[in-house]
């Protein structure tokens, strides 16, 4: 089977075939893509069989690309069961936002200390850009641009231990903060409570960016509790 062939058509941007090298990670970031979308549910095994038939690509790139997103903590591998998209439990995702939340709390504090003026208006622009794909109703985008600011303001941090575990529980809660911008109220309150950030941000108003970061935080729990 082609290892390229299907995948080269999906992500296609006017730069020719994907390389072999870059296969890898065009195969963990689709499959995480459909993880996050729900084409993937919780609880669904991963055949890679008819993975890799639906994606053209072979089974040694794809098992890679599972074992990669098992280490994400986004699969889990199990004996006799094979790979199996992570189910997590309501306790396990209001946990694993409280301290989500305090991280972002502590790093929105650090970054309005430390940012430089050229960190802060590069927040704004992707806050711009994401607003941009809220209005035209591009949900995939919008979250990723979301979660790229969440993970940029820890970044402005500079605080490596901190990003780490920011990453790590971030990347855990995909799904759960995609299906958090499910029907028109709930997004457009999540967008709302992201321009306040950028302008606490922008005023270095330190207690203040805490504040809409705790608040987005326990609001994102409130947006997806009955969900779970």
């Amino acid at each position: 089977m082609d290892n390229t062939s299907t995948l080269d058509r999906r992500a296609e941007s006017g730069h020719g075939p994907i390389r072999r090298t870059a296969l890898h990670d065009t195969l963990v970031n689709h499959l995480r893509d459909m993880i996050i979308e729900g084409e993937l549910e919780p609880g669904t095994r991963l055949h890679e069989g008819q993975l890799g038939e639906q994606l053209g690509v072979s089974r040694t790139p794809l098992r890679e690309a599972i074992k990669f997103l098992a280490s994400e903590g986004l699969v889990e591998l199990i004996p006799s069961r094979g790979a199996v998209v992570k189910r997590f439990s309501a306790k396990d995702v209001q946990d694993m936002l409280t301290v989500l939340r305090n991280l972002e709390e502590l790093a929105g504090k650090l970054a309005c200390q430390l940012a430089s003026d050229t960190d802060i208006a590069n927040m704004r622009r992707l806050h711009d850009e994401m607003v941009a794909r809220y209005r035209a109703g591009d949900r995939l985008q919008y979250y990723k641009l979301n979660q790229e600011i969440h993970s940029g303001i820890v970044r402005l941090a500079g605080n490596s231990t901190l990003s780490e575990v920011h990453q790590m529980l971030q990347t855990r809660l995909k799904r759960i903060r995609f299906i958090g911008h499910e029907g028109a109220e709930k997004w457009a309150a999540a967008v709302a409570e992201h321009e306040e950030m950028i302008s606490a941000l922008e005023a270095r108003d330190e207690s203040g960016l805490a504040e809409v970061l705790g608040r987005h935080l326990d609001n994102a729990w409130e947006r997806v509790r009955s969900a779970i």
